[in-house]
């Protein structure tokens, strides 16, 4: 019977390449190493490691491999084929490992850094570049990964880590998360401007009870506020048409096709109406969102301080 070596069993019995890679990384430098030098002892010098660390790393290597990847001469080592082949993986491996190490210590530089920062569509066309705008006049050449949707999307692809701060609605109350309240928008009825209401400047909601209602789908903020609103208000409204953005949801307003409430616009939409809600208090909070326990980077620790600075300020 054959006996393979200990490490060489281990690796036929744990053939996943996660644990391969697991076992074989912390030693590809080394393997790398001493295949410029082809010599161990200046190897050890220049990666300032004692030479006895780095021949049991290079005899462990190869043992976890099972093949023979140098070919020894007394002091001098030369590559097998093996081992040629094996160098040119590994080299372009560290490249891409020191790439990486780049790009990350270039997202965490104080002055160049980056944000991933997300926040909701209707507040793209005005609140966030003139944030963007004002925080940029003392930070000139910090970076930002702007990513908009609706304010679940946004917190499950900030609790992933793709996000590192955000603007949402409702402002969200979780272990995992932390939350502050910047400010409030007063939301509107949005009828169309042929409407039997559309020569009124205030109203309480309980009035459009009769009404045909567009909003946005279920899973949005402002979802959730027309429905608790509505429900305030002594009804639950009848939903022609559900959509994914404000603006859009206006739209199927000035074509009369049902009332909506919505924050104010960026911009006048013709062929609509925007009446105040006198009853319920109807506002939406808006809040800027992190992770519980996360360390930021300094331009995220920068732009998180700017935007708590600017609570009961942040919209136009």
């Amino acid at each position: 019977m054959v006996h393979q070596p200990r490490s060489q069993e281990w690796l036929s019995r744990n053939s996943d390449t996660e644990d391969i890679v697991t076992v074989l990384a912390p030693r590809l430098a080394y393997f790398a190493g001493v295949a410029r030098t082809e010599h161990v002892t200046r190897a050890a010098q220049e990666m300032d490691v004692p030479q006895s660390t780095l021949s049991r790393a290079l005899v462990r290597l190869e043992q976890d491999l099972g093949v023979q990847l140098f070919a020894r001469h007394g002091r001098t080592v030369s590559l097998t084929p093996a081992g040629r082949t094996f160098l040119g993986s590994v080299e372009r491996a560290l490249a891409e490992i020191g790439r990486a190490a780049e790009e990350v210590r270039a997202d965490a530089d104080p002055a160049t850094g980056k944000v991933a920062f997300g926040f909701l569509h209707t507040l793209g066309a005005e609140t966030v570049p003139g944030l963007l705008h004002a925080f940029r006049a003392d930070h000139p050449r910090v970076r930002f990964s702007l990513v908009q949707n609706y304010g679940e999307a946004m917190l499950e692809r900030l609790r992933a880590g793709e996000l590192d701060l955000c603007l949402t609605s409702p402002v969200p109350d979780a272990p995992d998360l932390v939350a502050r309240r910047l400010d409030e928008q007063k939301l509107r009825l949005v009828v169309p401007a042929d409407h039997r209401l559309a020569a009124r400047r205030r109203i309480r909601l309980a009035e459009a009870a009769d009404e045909t209602f567009v909003t946005l789908e279920p899973g949005y903020g402002m979802r959730r506020i027309t429905d608790d609103l509505c429900e305030e208000a002594g009804f639950k409204p009848r939903i022609a048409f559900e959509g994914e953005e404000a603006e859009t949801l206006r739209g199927l307003v000035a074509a009369g096709l049902g009332v909506a409430l919505l924050p104010p616009p960026a911009f006048p939409r013709p062929g609509v109406v925007e009446l105040t809600v006198t009853a319920p208090r109807a506002v939406r909070e808006i809040g800027v969102a992190w992770r519980a326990g996360h360390q930021d980077t300094p331009p995220v620790a920068a732009f998180k301080k700017f935007l708590l600075s600017r609570r009961g300020s942040l919209l136009p």
